[in-house]
């Protein structure tokens, strides 16, 4: 049998973490796995150095991931299609908006054999209507798609603390095949057949911690009010998927995807750090937060707060998602934060019986 060559697309913080689990892995299948991990870096010059040959010739992606020794048999590539070319698992590990030009750069160009895994956690919305990103990697390249979701902020894992992550796939072979890709003692994996919801809780959880954020910069309440916003966020998550996607598994809500990820977000991670001071210093734009705080990296909560707003608006079912309507709409400034609170005290959870 020939060997599974591993490529992951997207070189920041948590791209670099998964590639060196990745790497640590083909190593320890060598009957499985071609041991190196090509990993596509989109080029920016550090220093004066090309970040590619930086992480080639030191192990150290000084942008994204400095201070973290790599694994020597990880491969930057700054070209997409030399990083892909002849590769049997394609990972997606980059921001949702470059999904799209990936894809097409892509298409016709990857194996048929080939499957895919998204680790981005969002959704785009194409005319009105909700569209996972999986179903675009599907779409656009004709290979199988799954996702991997969890508690997994990549400070920590890099760190090699412990902690477990999710996969959702429907074919009971490619599950085997990616747990034995990424799990390691410390980063543990349970995998679920339930893509779609695994998929849609990494993208819903970040606007509840958009939320947590804004209740901590705001100083709106004490730990009860944050615990109050993280389980009504939790509520709405069940209820947004249950209503888009009807064969949703409620055992999954309770797996590393969803309700581990929600607490760890909701206390760490950067949508929670930036709304934090979103809410504290209101002059700032998120774009300039974004470039202060994240070097350049951007957020992926307040796209996924736009795209359910306007999914919810098109079908007149924004009030019945109180707080991903109040996140959003503080987040673009069309209420003042001191209000965001006012806006989730009616909660419709608060009116059952």
């Amino acid at each position: 049998m020939s060997l599974y060559k591993v490529t992951i697309i997207g070189s920041g913080n948590w791209g670099s973490v998964v590639a060196k689990l990745a790497a640590v892995n083909t190593l320890k299948y060598p009957s499985l796995f071609d041991y190196k991990v090509y990993l596509y870096v989109y080029e920016e010059i550090v220093e004066g150095q090309k970040l590619s040959e930086i992480i080639n010739t030191t192990h150290v992606n000084v942008k994204y991931l400095k201070g973290h020794i790599l694994p020597d048999n990880i491969v930057a590539i700054p070209d997409l299609f030399k990083a892909c070319v002849g590769s049997d698992i394609l990972v997606f590990v980059l921001p949702i908006q470059f999904i799209p030009n990936v894809c097409y750069q892509l298409r016709y160009r990857v194996k048929k054999t080939a499957i895919a895994m998204t680790m981005i956690k969002g959704f785009n919305v194409e005319d009105g209507r909700l569209s996972l990103i999986s179903n675009t990697i599907r779409r656009e390249l004709n290979v199988p798609c799954a996702a991997l979701m969890g508690a997994n902020i990549a400070e920590g894992v890099i760190r090699e603390e412990f902690c477990e992550a999710t996969i959702g796939c429907n074919d009971l072979q490619h599950s085997e095949i990616f747990k034995k890709l990424f799990e390691t003692k410390y980063f543990r994996i349970r995998c679920v057949p339930d893509e779609e919801t695994v998929e849609m809780c990494g993208a819903l959880k970040n606007v509840i911690a958009l939320a947590a954020g804004l209740v901590d910069g705001s100083r709106a309440g004490s730990q009860n009010t944050k615990a109050t916003i993280i389980r009504l966020g939790f509520v709405e998550m069940i209820e947004f998927c249950k209503r888009y996607f009807p064969n949703t598994r409620l055992e999954t809500f309770f797996e590393s995807c969803a309700i581990a990820d929600l607490i760890a977000s909701s206390y760490g991670g950067r949508n929670r750090k930036v709304a934090e001071y979103f809410a504290n210093e209101p002059e700032k734009t998120l774009a300039e937060l974004e470039e202060e705080m994240l070097q350049g990296q951007k957020l992926q909560g307040p796209i996924t707060a736009a795209n359910i707003y306007s999914i919810l608006e098109r079908e007149s079912e924004v009030e019945k998602f109180p707080i991903f309507r109040a996140v959003h709409l503080t987040m673009i400034k069309k209420i003042p934060v001191s209000e965001f609170m006012l806006c989730v005290q009616n909660h419709p959870q608060h009116s059952i019986l």
